[in-house]
């Protein structure tokens, strides 16, 4: 979703087109997976990470435009609402210093930003979801001014044929109804991506489902929608609600959503492509003038657009992507799970322990996959979405257990050694997997931070619940710059 497209209609004869051309772009795919024409020789590693915008009061600031202008960085491009940008970072190899260069690349890129959207009365904060939104915001007014960001609102609308209805149940209920995708853009996350050989693929994607509850459990931040304390990670309900397509009826008959944890483990990148094509309707039928199949037959490499385009309409929580650089294909594993923020370091911490976690993996002779249905990664996925840091998740051959206790026993050896296998710095992976260490023992992430200081501020008696979250805001925002880890943060008022 990435690319810019022109606001238009699409008829029936754009859709009946377009079916056929993605189908057409699936075949010549599978042709490029049996002739093994992907780029597996130094295989790279990605980074993006979504921020928000606020103006002096905390509040959200519509200037995602003017900031961007006055940031004149291509590694900063705009995202749904006006209150959002993200940074793309420049991928990097892990082996000789990846983790370290990354945490510096942001930094410095977030620091620059920061003081040129000063200069147009805005800051920028690192966060699942701002605290300080509010459902007047959720409008499409609000809608980054992107022809592709009104039309996929307006295809998703029509999809439905009625409004979105939110509801979340957590420390409080939240029921509301909205014309447009707009709660979308309260969700803002980090994307970590890995390269990866077709072979490999099928592995480094159940590895990363099978862990994605424990990543939720971990890096949690999102405890606040709308003014609400609910989940833990309440991006995850949040975005599952915020682009469903499917009215009422639909859902009762089964009909899958487009935000989607998947429902099997899978044996070929094929498998999730190829689902892709046979169980949703396109939402934005654009075709490209390219002919793949005569493409590949001249011995070059099709940008197979349709099937590109599609697949960024489909939300999975771990994504397949097919791409080009520099004319050469390769293929990667997108892992949408985790929110952004608290602060770089954490991001970096979180980036670690994924990346290493799903390496030892990967690499076990025995998979976890193989001992684990796949209904129960899911179900972990959503109790450490509901439940952050005290999520009890169930785990081969120990059975129901706190998340903290797993990491801390069994899955942080395993990070440290599938870093080791990436040729990752024993200090640079020691001071990141430290931080998620220290985070399981001291019972603190970046939502249990926010709830806590809330907390503090709002049952005291002196503030109303917005003037509160504004607070817990300007202290968060200032813990943020200091990159101190979240976990060391204090709740001093």
């Amino acid at each position: 979703m990435g690319q810019e497209v022109e606001r238009r209609e699409f008829t029936g004869e754009d859709r009946t087109r377009y079916r056929e051309k993605v189908r057409r772009c699936l075949d010549v795919f599978a042709r490029m997976l049996r002739e093994s024409r992907f780029d597996v020789e130094k295989p790279m590693t990605g980074l993006e990470v979504e921020l928000n915008l606020v103006d002096d009061a905390c509040d959200p600031a519509m200037k995602n435009a003017e900031v961007l202008e006055a940031i004149a960085d291509p590694d900063f491009v705009t995202e749904l609402g006006r209150f959002n940008l993200e940074i793309n970072v420049k991928p990097r190899r892990l082996p000789g210093g990846g983790l370290a260069s990354f945490e510096t690349a942001v930094r410095n890129s977030l620091n620059a930003a920061e003081d040129k959207a000063c200069e147009v009365g805005a800051h920028m904060v690192i966060v699942g979801i701002l605290p300080t939104l509010r459902l007047q915001h959720m409008n499409p007014d609000t809608l980054s001014a992107n022809p592709r960001y009104r039309l996929l609102n307006d295809q998703i609308i029509a999809a439905r044929g009625e409004d979105l209805e939110i509801s979340i149940h957590g420390a409080d209920r939240l029921r509301v109804t909205v014309d447009s995708i707009m709660p979308e853009a309260a969700c803002t996350s980090m994307q970590l991506h890995t390269q990866v050989s077709p072979d490999d693929f099928p592995t480094y994607w159940n590895a990363s489902q099978s862990i994605a509850g424990v990543q939720l459990a971990i890096g949690a931040n999102s405890p606040f929608l709308f003014g609400k304390e609910l989940w833990a990670e309440t991006r995850i309900a949040l975005f599952e609600q915020a682009t469903d397509t499917r009215p009422e009826e639909l859902k009762a008959q089964g009909v899958r959503p487009r935000v989607w944890f998947g429902e099997r483990w899978v044996n070929s990148i094929f498998d999730l492509f190829e689902e892709n094509v046979r169980y949703f309707p396109a939402l934005l039928p654009i075709i490209d003038d390219e002919d793949p199949v005569a493409v590949l037959d001249g011995g070059d490499t099709p940008s197979l657009a349709e099937l590109r385009l599609h697949n960024g309409t489909i939300y999975r929580w771990n994504r397949p992507v097919y791409d080009v650089v520099r004319g050469v294909p390769h293929l990667r594993v997108e892992n949408r799970v985790l929110p952004a923020g608290p602060t770089v370091v954490d991001m970096l911490a979180n980036a670690a322990f994924y990346f290493g976690l799903v390496r030892a993996l990967v690499d076990d002779e025995r998979p976890l996959w193989s001992q684990m249905s796949f209904g129960a990664a899911e179900e972990n996925f959503h109790a450490g979405a509901r439940d952050g840091i005290g999520a009890e998740v169930y785990w081969p051959g120990i059975g129901n257990i706190r998340a903290t206790e797993l990491v801390l026993r069994r899955l942080l050896p395993k990070a440290r050694e599938g870093l080791d296998r990436w040729g990752v710095d024993r200090a640079e992976s020691e001071r990141l997997l430290g931080i998620i260490e220290q985070r399981c023992l001291t019972g603190r992430n970046g939502a249990t931070w926010q709830r806590l200081m809330f907390h503090r501020l709002f049952d005291a008696g002196e503030m109303d619940r917005f003037d509160a979250l504004r607070e817990v805001v300007h202290r968060y925002a200032a813990h943020m710059h200091g990159n101190r880890p979240v976990h060391e943060w204090p709740l001093d008022t």
